[in-house]
């Protein structure tokens, strides 16, 4: 049975969840585009991948993983679902309990389906009952959950997490993060903890009360529009002192490791043609 377990962004990663890229890839250029996805599109780079090489890219990640004593456990296919590889915002763990995430995109919402196995008989799941809320907008820090109020989640769903996460023992402030502009998919592609108290921070999307508090609480590493853009803020650490970046991720890689961290790269150039990478990838279900 599993227990799922997380406390942070970096403690070690024991189990995560991946799921290959389907054979199915977004329409990105139609005369029927939805609103968000055209709002997305000024924010993000959004280009058509090779679902072939997607898969080649991630089972380098995977063997990296089970390499450092990660449990890799492959979901089943989500037919008809063309982002089935970012199972990050399907669901979220948050210290003992799994909270099943509520997904903005109708199409999207068959990929979850795939945990239903998996988590059977895990003691604390739990079902939000309003909003929309994604987990790549979902960051643990101390004693806080963060979560951004991009296109996919809403002030409802945070309201909601936070009833939920009291429900079930859970004693945690959900803070909403705000962004200057709209259009941002994720928080985690312009704000990431890399270990206890150092973030990856994407200064130009953030109003100035949302920038003070980070600073306050960070110590941050500046990601640029550009680096933004080809999503090398969304790095997934799996220690405090290591963290896997996407190759080709260089500056970001020099202050890591300036930093005192262990820097591991894959080469993920295909999987970020659309705005995920690293931590899109992955769904963490235990961190020690």
């Amino acid at each position: 049975m599993l227990t799922p377990h997380a406390i942070s962004e970096y403690g070690t990663l024991h189990h995560v969840a991946m799921r290959y890229a389907s054979d199915i890839t977004p329409d990105l250029d139609g005369p029927d585009l939805h609103p968000v996805l055209i709002r997305q599109k000024t924010t993000s780079s959004w280009k058509t991948y090779d679902p072939a090489t997607v898969r080649t890219q991630q089972d380098t990640l995977i063997n990296l993983l089970r390499s450092r004593g990660t449990t890799v456990t492959l979901l089943d296919a989500a037919p008809g679902c063309p982002v089935q590889h970012y199972p990050r915002d399907i669901a979220f763990v948050i210290d003992h309990v799994l909270v099943m995430a509520r997904l903005n995109s109708v199409h999207r919402r068959p990929e979850a389906d795939a945990l239903t196995t998996l988590l059977t008989g895990a003691p604390h799941i739990a079902h939000l009952e309003e909003g929309t809320i994604e987990g790549g907008d979902v960051v643990l820090h101390t004693g806080t959950v963060l979560v951004g109020l991009g296109e996919e989640t809403s002030p409802a769903g945070v309201g909601a997490l936070q009833r939920a996460l009291a429900h079930h023992g859970v004693d945690r402030e959900v803070r909403p993060v705000r962004f200057a502009t709209r259009g941002i998919v994720h928080l985690d592609d312009h704000f990431t903890i890399v270990a206890p108290g150092m973030a990856l921070f994407h200064h130009s999307v953030f109003p100035p009360a949302e920038l003070r508090w980070f600073e306050q609480h960070f110590d941050l590493i500046d990601v640029t529009d550009a680096e933004a853009r080809a999503v090398q803020a969304n790095v997934l650490a799996i220690a405090p002192d290591t963290v896997i970046v996407a190759a080709g991720s260089d500056r970001i890689t020099t202050q890591l490791a300036a930093r005192g961290l262990d820097v591991l790269t894959v080469d993920y150039r295909e999987v970020t043609r659309i705005p995920g990478s690293l931590r899109c990838t992955t769904l963490p279900l235990s961190r020690a």
